[in-house]
């Protein structure tokens, strides 16, 4: 008996049971309407905002599904400069996350776009521009070679390891990469979401490289789902949802890739998630209304960068307390310049003195003024 999906005979020819999974695909589609069209609703400016925001959190996510935290200002900056969205604070950004805004913008600004293995070698070197995982130099731009044994996906102590999945041998890489990418490329008569679940799967499951594979599938996957909402403006992420939801994320990858071609449970686990993403829609366009709001009061007034720095980070959800000595680390100027700025702040009636004592004072957004 085959341990594994592509050792089955019929690989890669999947299918599923239309009935379990049509109510999902309807309820997407009626959300995604619903999203799209409360989008439209907005200003050009909040669509802008809304746009940036969701971009940044997705990246943010699928880094962190991986196990590697970003700079979310970073990833912010890099993104807007991208885009040529005008934001106050821009910060200067690592090569590293220069890369995987690149690949994502890639990705969903040019998702008609055939994908093809030169494109995902440019995603790939995108994501490694050092050549490096982490210490370990790996192949960048290329398919792995297993040169240092079968790619495996573990976990575990040394000595105590568990192998969770086994990838086919790297010989069969060009084939599988040729298969999925004639697949993905055809105007297949496929619901284009359902084709966004498969294609995530079939990818993930080929492994092609030596490392990235799960960002690279889920960049895939949000390529696919631009073409189902037919526009670049990306105003939810699969990988936020995904990230709340990592455990049953592998459980439902391992267990999908140890069983038949019949991948429905991993389509009705995928679409459910994108379901529960489109819900929580509605969180974000909260936010990017509420800081729309608290900008406007300020149009006509002039702030330093220093003081639009520390606003925004207050706006996205600044951790902990606002402390003048806070204030002084994250824009480098001196305490008696972070209290002047504080004090004008206050006086312009956009922070007010926490009212809870402590040890230090500690300052918060003036929502209501």
């Amino acid at each position: 008996m085959s341990k594994y999906i592509y050792q089955q005979k019929d690989w890669p020819k999947f299918h599923w049971n239309d009935e379990s999974i049509i109510s999902l695909l309807s309820s997407i589609r009626h959300n995604q309407g619903r999203l799209l069209g409360n989008m439209e609703a907005l200003g050009f400016n909040l669509r802008s905002e809304a746009l940036l925001e969701s971009l940044t959190i997705n990246i943010l996510k699928t880094s962190e599904i991986e196990g590697e935290i970003l700079n979310p200002e970073q990833v912010r900056s890099s993104i807007a400069r991208r885009l040529g969205i005008e934001i106050g604070g821009l910060v200067p950004s690592d090569r590293n996350i220069d890369g995987v805004v690149e690949m994502m913008l890639d990705a969903t600004q040019n998702f008609n776009e055939p994908l093809t293995e030169d494109r995902l070698f440019g995603w790939h070197s995108a994501l490694f521009p050092g050549g490096r995982s982490g210490m370990y130099k790996i192949k960048v731009g290329n398919w792995r070679d297993d040169s240092k044994g079968p790619m495996q996906v573990i976990s575990g102590a040394i000595g105590r390891e568990k192998v969770h999945y086994e990838a086919p041998s790297a010989i069969s890489i060009q084939n599988e990469i040729n298969q999925f990418l004639d697949w993905f490329n055809s105007d297949i008569k496929i619901d284009p979401v359902l084709k966004a679940s498969i294609s995530h799967f079939w990818f993930i499951t080929i492994h092609p490289f030596e490392d990235g594979n799960g960002r690279i599938a889920r960049a895939i996957a949000d390529m696919q789902l631009t073409r189902a909402d037919g526009s670049s403006q990306r105003f939810y992420s699969m990988s936020a949802q995904i990230q709340k939801e990592r455990n049953k994320y592998y459980d439902i990858l391992e267990s999908s890739q140890k069983e038949s071609l019949d991948i429905t449970n991993w389509l009705n686990w995928f679409l459910a998630c994108l379901n529960r993403s489109l819900d929580s829609t509605d969180t974000l366009l909260a936010k990017v209304i509420d800081k729309a709001k608290f900008w406007d009061r300020f149009s006509n007034i002039k702030l330093n960068e220093r003081q639009i720095l520390i606003l925004n980070k207050l706006l996205d959800g600044f951790e902990g307390k606002l402390t003048s000595t806070k204030w002084a680390k994250l824009t480098k100027c001196s305490q008696d310049t972070a209290l002047r700025d504080i004090q004008n702040l206050i006086e312009k009636k956009a922070l007010i003195k926490e009212t809870a004592g402590g040890r230090s004072t500690s300052y918060m957004l003036n929502i209501h003024r």
